[in-house]
């Protein structure tokens, strides 16, 4: 694929990014290099979206208290 630069910059095509919001641009031996900055997952997110099924640990549904909303 060929790009061509306006006054403005360059456009690179969202299709290209895939679902990431956040890259990284690096200037090196005269490549440009796009890396994205993927989002490490914390701890603190377990329990936000927990599996709706049957199961109980010992009678106790432990996503109760991952995620008390």
């Amino acid at each position: 694929m060929k790009l061509t630069a306006t006054d403005k910059g360059l456009l690179i095509p969202k299709e290209l990014l895939g679902e990431s919001q956040e890259f990284e641009i690096i200037q090196e031996h005269g490549k440009i290099i796009i890396t994205s900055i993927k989002q490490t997952s914390s701890i603190w997110d377990l329990g936000l979206n927990p599996v709706e099924c049957e199961v109980k640990d010992g009678a106790i549904n432990h996503d109760r208290y991952l995620y008390n909303p």
